[in-house]
């Protein structure tokens, strides 16, 4: 048997779950202040609740883990948290107030191609809102991007568009509604492939020369050239989605993180799912070409899931946890191996230093003991490799005495503390 991770499934060791922690807790902190609740959703899923609404061909399904349980019932694991959300809403309306605000930080899976800043085993950070429509919560959604970022000192750009203005340009161009869900799968290669690419993967679906010029002409437009190529239509898509692409460019202006945004009318999102605004994150240097977050509006997924004569609307976006680490692992911020505060050496005082050891934890310091009766040196050693910042070696004298001396392994300074006086060494350690 050869022992290896599977493709697309990583170990993290300390020093680098440590990175991706401390994203999760900025994440998490940042998520609260913004009014959102946490919740938790069972990674197993019923497949048909995992592949409603998508046709056979879309790439989603080829990524989706299938597998059946003793019942012989279709299961699959969660490739996304919106999906398990909607769900969650189904199953609680009558006990959820609306509108509901959750994040949930969590894992999800996908076997599709492996990449940097892409596993197969990955862990998403989303938050999501039922219950309001607009573009109002959109903006304070992006509002939320631009902080989390700023936080993690990650320089971003935000992609946006409408799936409604897709759609409208695509049905200008006469292309018949059963192509449409495909064409816009095309148009989201737009930048990535070249223009003959593109014209091969159009007539792959047999879509004419004369409306592939047309689609090429319409979807290589700004938003201002949009606004006045359509200031008179009947498209209801058309009309819809520069509606919802205008009112979200003068919120973000009003809130002033227009900078941080541009409007790509080729961006789709992978998901059928989205019906409106579509949202995708960027390290604006590109030092990672892959997004690093993304979400949209889906407004028809809970309402259909209910069915209750009601609309559901609801809109969400996600944080990359994988793709962010990949931007922060060479941080100069994480340098340090280790959490720890103070090493404890015990030098025939392991009682002793036991209870002392405890008395520095409740002081608040996050303390390690020394229990394997290495040689003091060694132990030194340890404590420069690992880049704790501070030494107390605890031996008989020490005990006797009732003093110890507290080592400054960064600047190579010592000072001693009286046991009755324990409360001293915070004066030392944060003067230094």
């Amino acid at each position: 048997m050869k022992i290896q991770n599977i493709k697309g499934g990583t170990d993290f060791l300390p020093k680098e779950q440590r990175i991706r922690n401390y994203i999760n807790d900025t994440l998490k902190e940042i998520f609260i202040e913004y009014g959102y609740n946490p919740i938790e959703t069972p990674i197993l899923m019923y497949y048909d609740i995992l592949s409603d609404k998508y046709d056979e061909e879309n790439d989603i399904l080829k990524e989706i883990y299938k597998l059946t349980d003793q019942g012989n019932r279709k299961l699959g694991l969660r490739y996304d948290l919106t999906v398990p959300f909607s769900k969650l809403i189904a199953l609680n309306k009558n006990n959820i107030k609306l509108p509901f605000k959750r994040y949930e930080i969590a894992k999800v899976f996908r076997d599709g191609p492996v990449k940097v800043g892409r596993d197969r085993e990955f862990t998403q950070c989303d938050v999501d809102v039922v219950g309001i429509s607009g573009q109002m919560i959109e903006a304070e959604m992006l509002s939320l991007y631009v902080e989390a970022f700023k936080r993690l000192n990650i320089e971003i750009i935000i992609k946006y568009n409408s799936r409604q203005l897709m759609s409208g340009l695509i049905k200008e161009c006469n292309i018949e509604e059963e192509k449409v869900s495909k064409v816009i799968t095309i148009i989201d290669k737009l930048e990535k492939v070249t223009i003959d690419e593109l014209k091969d993967y159009f007539r792959e679906i047999e879509i004419e020369e004369e409306k592939i010029d047309k689609l090429l002409k319409y979807f290589t437009l700004s938003l201002d050239e949009l606004n006045k190529e359509f200031a008179i239509t009947n498209n209801e898509n058309i009309i819809i989605g520069l509606e919802e692409l205008n009112t979200l460019d003068d919120y973000l202006k009003a809130l002033e993180i227009d900078g941080y945004c541009k409007f790509v009318s080729t961006l789709a999102r992978g998901q059928d799912y989205y019906t409106g605004n579509v949202f995708e994150v960027y390290e604006r240097n590109m030092k990672l070409s892959g997004s690093i977050g993304g979400g949209g509006r889906y407004d028809k997924i809970i309402t259909n899931f209910i069915s209750d004569g009601n609309i559901y609307p609801a809109v969400g976006i996600s944080f990359g946890l994988s793709s962010i680490y990949e931007l922060l692992k060479n941080d100069e911020r994480f340098k340090s191996d280790s959490d720890v505060d103070i090493y404890v050496i015990p030098m025939n005082t392991k009682i002793e230093s036991l209870k002392f050891a405890n008395k520095l934890r409740n002081m608040g310091y996050k303390v390690e003991l020394e229990m394997i009766d290495k040689k003091l040196k060694k132990s030194l050693d340890f404590a420069n490799k690992e880049k704790i910042p501070y030494v107390i070696i605890l031996g008989e004298d020490e005990i006797a005495n009732n003093y110890f001396k507290v080592k400054d392994m960064f600047n190579n300074k010592e000072f001693e503390v009286s046991m009755n006086e324990l409360e001293v060494i915070k004066e030392y350690i944060e003067k230094e």
